[in-house]
């Protein structure tokens, strides 16, 4: 039996718990800067300094941040699952806790690419991306991000990767910035979709139940669980009558998976 496919589809809320602010939040980095003045082509071609220097800022942030539980708790599922993280986040914590195949709809914070030709990307040395810092066709580098009003390159890919998925689970997105959210609608009719929810059920695909709580599985608010078990357990019957449920459970130091017969588990830790 092929293992199971889940595709994690992961935004800021997962890396926030990492010490990295979000635009959304009452405190997020984003209100020190218009996002005309900062995350734009306009803001590229009228200012390009300034540019720069925001996102070396961000750059500094998120080479001293360190992956949290969730993100650890996700590459652990390797061990026993075909795990694909598709994210909107561009750091690099997913892979630096152990993630091996990693997709970057937004662009990835350390790395650079050519003005020129798009397809030269370059990773940074440091924190820092200089005005002057330029490719081997002589153009100047840029933040390999992909800024507002911009197409995002690898949408098709990703959707692909969606449509493929036996399980997908949203974490730490609020599924709000497109065209990146309606990736969920790429899920085939067999997929088990969990968005998190007050009932932390896999529910039809469609159905959105946004869970509030942290985006650490080890700490997630789940509904009535015993203190010091904090557990989201997710369950769903497939049309074709197989089942799939996903364990996601902090009070244990290690990730463990269970594949077999008609039903197919898993269960994953997370740090308190």
């Amino acid at each position: 039996m092929s293992p199971i496919r889940i595709v994690f589809f992961t935004g800021a809320g997962i890396s926030a718990e990492s010490g990295l602010r979000t635009f959304r939040d009452s405190d997020g980095l984003w209100e020190e800067y218009r996002i005309e003045d900062v995350a734009t082509p306009e803001a590229w071609a009228r200012n390009a300094e300034l540019v720069l220097r925001f996102y070396d800022l961000r750059r500094e942030q998120v080479l001293k941040a360190s992956p949290n539980a969730a993100h650890e708790a996700i590459a652990a599922l390797e061990d026993s699952f075909h795990v694909q993280v598709v994210t909107q986040n561009i750091d690099d914590l997913h892979e630096r806790a152990g993630s091996s195949r990693v997709l970057h709809l937004h662009g990835e914070i350390l790395k650079a690419r050519s003005t020129a030709d798009p397809s030269l990307v370059f990773p940074v040395n440091g924190p820092h991306l200089r005005t002057g810092d330029k490719c081997p066709k002589g153009s100047q580098l840029r933040p390999h991000i992909v800024w507002f009003g911009e197409e995002v390159p690898l949408l098709m890919p990703a959707a692909a990767l969606v449509a493929q998925a036996d399980v997908l689970v949203v974490v730490g997105s609020s599924l709000q910035v497109y065209p990146a959210a309606g990736l969920v609608h790429s899920a085939s009719a067999k997929c088990a979709y969990s968005p998190g929810g007050p009932q932390c059920g896999f529910h039809p695909r469609r159905t959105l139940h946004p869970l509030e709580g942290k985006s650490q599985l080890g700490r997630t608010q789940a509904g009535s669980v015993p203190k010091g078990d904090l557990q989201l357990t997710t369950h769903h019957q497939t049309a074709g009558g197989d089942h799939a449920a996903v364990l996601l459970q902090g009070s244990e130091p290690h990730a463990r998976g269970q594949v077999g017969g008609r039903d197919r588990s898993a269960t994953v830790a997370g740090a308190h």
